[in-house]
């Protein structure tokens, strides 16, 4: 005879993120001025303590070459040996806006390879923090996207997503963005598109944030506005 049971228990565990923030020209923190953010998070290979390793790749390059950008761009580093956590991110994320003049309905994610699995994780799953997100060359929990709730399926159909990958990537398939795309669509997402560069292998990122149309894209959506 199968006996049913219960088992609940409570489970927590220290976090420690190093990360670099930008701040663009003419940021006052005394100002009453409230200014966008981008959450961007890197591939598996610029994972450790070394904080440089950061800002090899993506918009944190970028602002190292000299680019200013009209918003915050948070740039956190992922543990050696680990993945992107959900809730070490949104802890973050609630950390520096508590501390930082940020528009919380301006608030857009970006990433790359393991960021782009990271991306679309939390697109699915935490929805309402974001206005538009723009994952690269990763995947994600398509079945949780299918099965979400009403009022996260409201969040989810309000939300911005462009997604890159090349169509000949070596590493993570074509077809993990597709499927991610067409789940999101089929739930009423339909501000979703996927770009594919025909000749590109993995790096289909250094194209993508080069682009200056990416960032007007996700400056163009505001969360309480959609």
């Amino acid at each position: 005879m199968n006996r049913r049971h219960v088992f609940e228990t409570t489970i927590t565990r220290p976090v420690r993120l190093g990360y670099l923030l930008a701040a663009p020209k003419g940021y006052d923190a005394a100002s009453t001025n409230r200014w966008p953010l981008l959450l961007f998070l890197h591939g598996a290979g610029e994972r450790g303590t070394n904080l440089s390793l950061v800002s090899v790749h993506g918009p944190p390059k970028l602002v190292k070459q000299g680019r200013d950008f009209p918003f915050l761009v948070l740039s956190p580093q992922c543990p050696a040996g680990e993945t992107w956590n959900e809730d070490a991110l949104l802890a973050l994320l609630d950390d520096v806006t508590a501390r930082h003049r940020v528009d919380t309905n301006r608030v857009y994610l970006s990433g790359m390879s393991m960021g782009g699995y990271g991306s679309w994780n939390l697109a699915a799953r935490q929805p309402e923090r974001f206005a538009a997100v723009a994952p690269i060359c990763g995947g994600g929990p398509m079945v949780e996207v299918l099965l979400a709730e009403k009022r996260q399926k409201a969040a989810i159909q309000s939300l911005g997503i462009w997604a890159f990958h090349g169509a000949k990537d070596s590493v993570v398939p074509l077809e993990e963005s597709q499927r991610m795309v067409d789940a999101f669509k089929r739930i009423g997402c339909n501000d979703t598109r996927l770009t594919v560069y025909p000749d590109a292998d993995h790096d289909s990122w250094t194209v993508t944030y080069e682009n200056p149309q990416l960032y007007e894209w996700l400056l163009a959506h505001r969360r309480s506005a959609r």
